[in-house]
């Protein structure tokens, strides 16, 4: 089995899907609790080279004259200057909001209205008020900087406007975007972004031992990774286990939803570690229909805020196939310490 982009962002500009769910993609040495076929779009081929560079003749527009109104989480209604395009980025914020403001590093839960400015028809592309949830936006170095710095320092209940341009991306970004639809030499991306929360960076509380022979769980604290040890002679679990450390205080995890976790994975005996979002230094996302029956069952019903050690037996892992990439057999149990951040 294979790894996929846990979450498929589809308010998001297709250019920044790539960049704010990457902590998703397949490392060279780990392996994930999502699985995907054998086929992927990257694999179907070289995608065509783009043409060239259109441009606009007249007076560009003003980004300060686009209106929006209704109040932050609501569906924005967005109103857009007559005549061109602005073609250089800019940020506004609509409404503050209140409360603990947004940081580099922070993964917020927002909802996301995206537009194509193109001075035409302006359409939608898609916003989360449609999907009736919210979406995991990380606030990151890989944002285009103008985005990123509209994010930070927003509250919530806070609203911003975003307007993307050619001057915040590079040649690749506005290449692939092109290859999509998407030309910046003519448009820009404009969002309307309404934070509601910003996820914790790990489960905080007092930790219990979780009880399973073999398993060792030490719990530092505050936002350092907890450590996991699996090198046991003991037998492992038969069944599927779940024992909550840190019991959360939020709302409980649905099997619909996405998740954004921060977890590590170890097989069981050899304390062989496959996977760390925590290593990496970001926390992940994934849909629970998209990964092994192990986590989806495990995490189905789990209060967010909360650190859990789950035990998958193969058959709920990644079956008799195993994982050869990530040395894990047919036959391995797989171990996980997962911090629920968050749930959409």
């Amino acid at each position: 089995m294979r790894r996929r982009t846990a979450i498929a962002a589809a308010a998001l500009p297709l250019l920044l899907t790539a960049v704010a769910c990457g902590t998703a993609q397949k490392t060279a040495t780990g392996a994930s609790p999502a699985a995907t076929p054998a086929g992927s779009a990257a694999a179907s081929g070289s995608a065509p080279a783009p043409s060239a560079a259109a441009s606009l003749t007249g007076p560009l527009g003003d980004a300060k004259n686009i209106k929006v109104d209704g109040s932050a989480g609501t569906m924005p209604k967005v109103t857009f200057p007559t005549g061109n395009p602005a073609l250089t980025s800019s940020a506004r914020v609509i409404a503050p909001g209140d409360g603990n403001a947004a940081k580099d590093g922070d993964t917020l839960v927002a909802n996301v209205s995206v537009y194509t400015w193109d001075g035409k028809e302006n359409k939608t592309v898609g916003s989360a008020y449609d999907k009736g949830t919210p979406e995991f936006v990380p606030v990151n170095q890989n944002l285009p900087k103008v985005l990123h710095d509209g994010l930070v320092g927003l509250k919530p209940g806070g609203r911003v406007l975003v307007v993307i341009a050619k001057d915040s991306l590079d040649q690749a970004m506005i290449d692939n975007a092109k290859q999509q639809g998407t030309d910046f030499g003519v448009t820009s991306q404009v969002l309307v972004i309404d934070m509601v929360s910003a996820a914790a960076r790990a489960a905080v509380g007092n930790a219990t031992d979780p009880g399973i022979e073999g398993v060792k769980l030490v719990n530092p604290g505050g936002e350092t990774a907890p450590e996991l040890t699996t090198k046991t002679a003991a037998q492992p679990p038969k069944d599927l286990v779940v024992k909550t450390v840190i019991k959360g205080d939020g709302p409980k995890v649905k099997e619909t939803q996405t998740v954004m976790v921060h977890y590590t994975g170890k097989i069981w005996g050899s304390d062989q570690e496959f996977d760390s979002s925590w290593k990496r230094g970001e926390a992940t996302q994934f849909a629970l229909s998209q990964v092994v029956k192990g986590w989806a069952q495990g995490l189905t019903g789990v209060a967010v805020g909360s650190r859990v050690v789950i035990t998958i037996p193969p058959e709920l892992g990644y079956g008799k196939e195993g994982q050869a990439e990530a040395g894990i057999k047919g036959t391995d149990t797989l171990v996980f310490v997962v911090d629920v951040l968050g749930a959409v």
